[in-house]
């Protein structure tokens, strides 16, 4: 019989999961794995549902990155009490008892937010997902740590953390514009919500940089498909799918160590960042 392991992942269009995947499946391909995907859709139901199936299948281990809606980790902390191996990555938790990938949320956004103050940003603000995620909570510290080192007061209505979502990054991105004192900069926590406050500031007839500048969170490809082109956090998705993968082989072969392996993201500067020079 083939050796099994599953994967969960919240949806398999972003290609930061899909890239991520890639990582999963050629690493688990070259130790003799054969890889079973699943998608929780962002719902908490169908993840516990997809735990459920892969242990009655009988899988060797689990890799999992948590659904928007996730706040109860019983179903992953259950696993525990069977033995089943379990690696968390990007969007993790219970981070005491099980291993996981991350990136590093804090510094890049600070350093995401430090490079629009340098380049001729004054009011940025931040759009995030859901408060209960670990990724939105780093993000969004690593920018309020920014304005702390600059001195510059925090605007509770310049952070608005709706959902991870198209339509959602727009209501945003419009609530932010009709402020009386609207930003001139934005900081986008994942690149479907930097596309989505794209859309929304060329829609209100605004230039970007030259008036809303703006950093996403993204990947190679996307970030040079849109008008202008982003400045983005560029994530290493399939060395972080290699880790994934590589931890929970090491647990299946009996390591029981509990690490956290944060992959190193960098800062790729194009166009949509830097004003022009008054």
């Amino acid at each position: 019989a083939p050796r099994i392991i599953g994967v969960i992942v919240p949806d398999i269009v972003t290609h930061f999961f899909a890239s991520i995947l890639n990582g999963i499946e050629n690493m688990a391909i070259a130790n003799g794995y054969f890889v079973i995907i699943t998608t929780s859709h962002e719902s908490y139901e169908h993840e516990k549902r997809n735990i459920e199936n892969l242990v009655n299948m009988r899988v060797e281990g689990i890799i999992a990155c948590l659904s928007q809606e996730t706040m109860d980790y019983s179903h992953f902390s259950a696993l525990k009490d069977i033995n089943m191996p379990l690696i968390m990555f990007d969007r993790v938790c219970l981070t005491d008892q099980f291993s996981s990938v991350i990136a590093d949320g804090v510094q890049s956004a600070q350093m995401a937010t430090q490079h629009l103050l340098d380049n001729g940003s004054k009011r940025v603000a931040f759009i995030g997902g859901a408060n209960h995620l670990d990724i939105v909570k780093k993000r969004k510290h690593g920018y309020l740590e920014a304005l702390r080192d600059n001195r510059i007061p925090i605007e509770k209505e310049l952070v608005v953390c709706r959902k991870i979502d198209y339509e959602e990054g727009k209501i945003a991105t419009e609530t932010l514009l009709s402020l009386p004192q609207p930003p001139d900069a934005i900081l986008a926590m994942n690149d479907t919500l930097a596309f989505a406050a794209m859309e929304v500031i060329k829609s209100h007839g605004l230039r970007i940089p030259d008036d809303v500048a703006i950093i996403g969170y993204t990947d190679e490809q996307h970030a040079n498909y849109v008008e202008p082109k982003l400045s983005a956090v560029s994530h290493q998705t399939y060395k972080m799918g290699e880790a994934a993968c590589r931890l929970l082989i090491e647990q299946i072969k009996g390591d029981k160590t509990v690490r956290q392996v944060m992959i190193p993201t960098h800062l790729q500067i194009r166009e949509s960042s830097i004003k022009p020079s008054p």
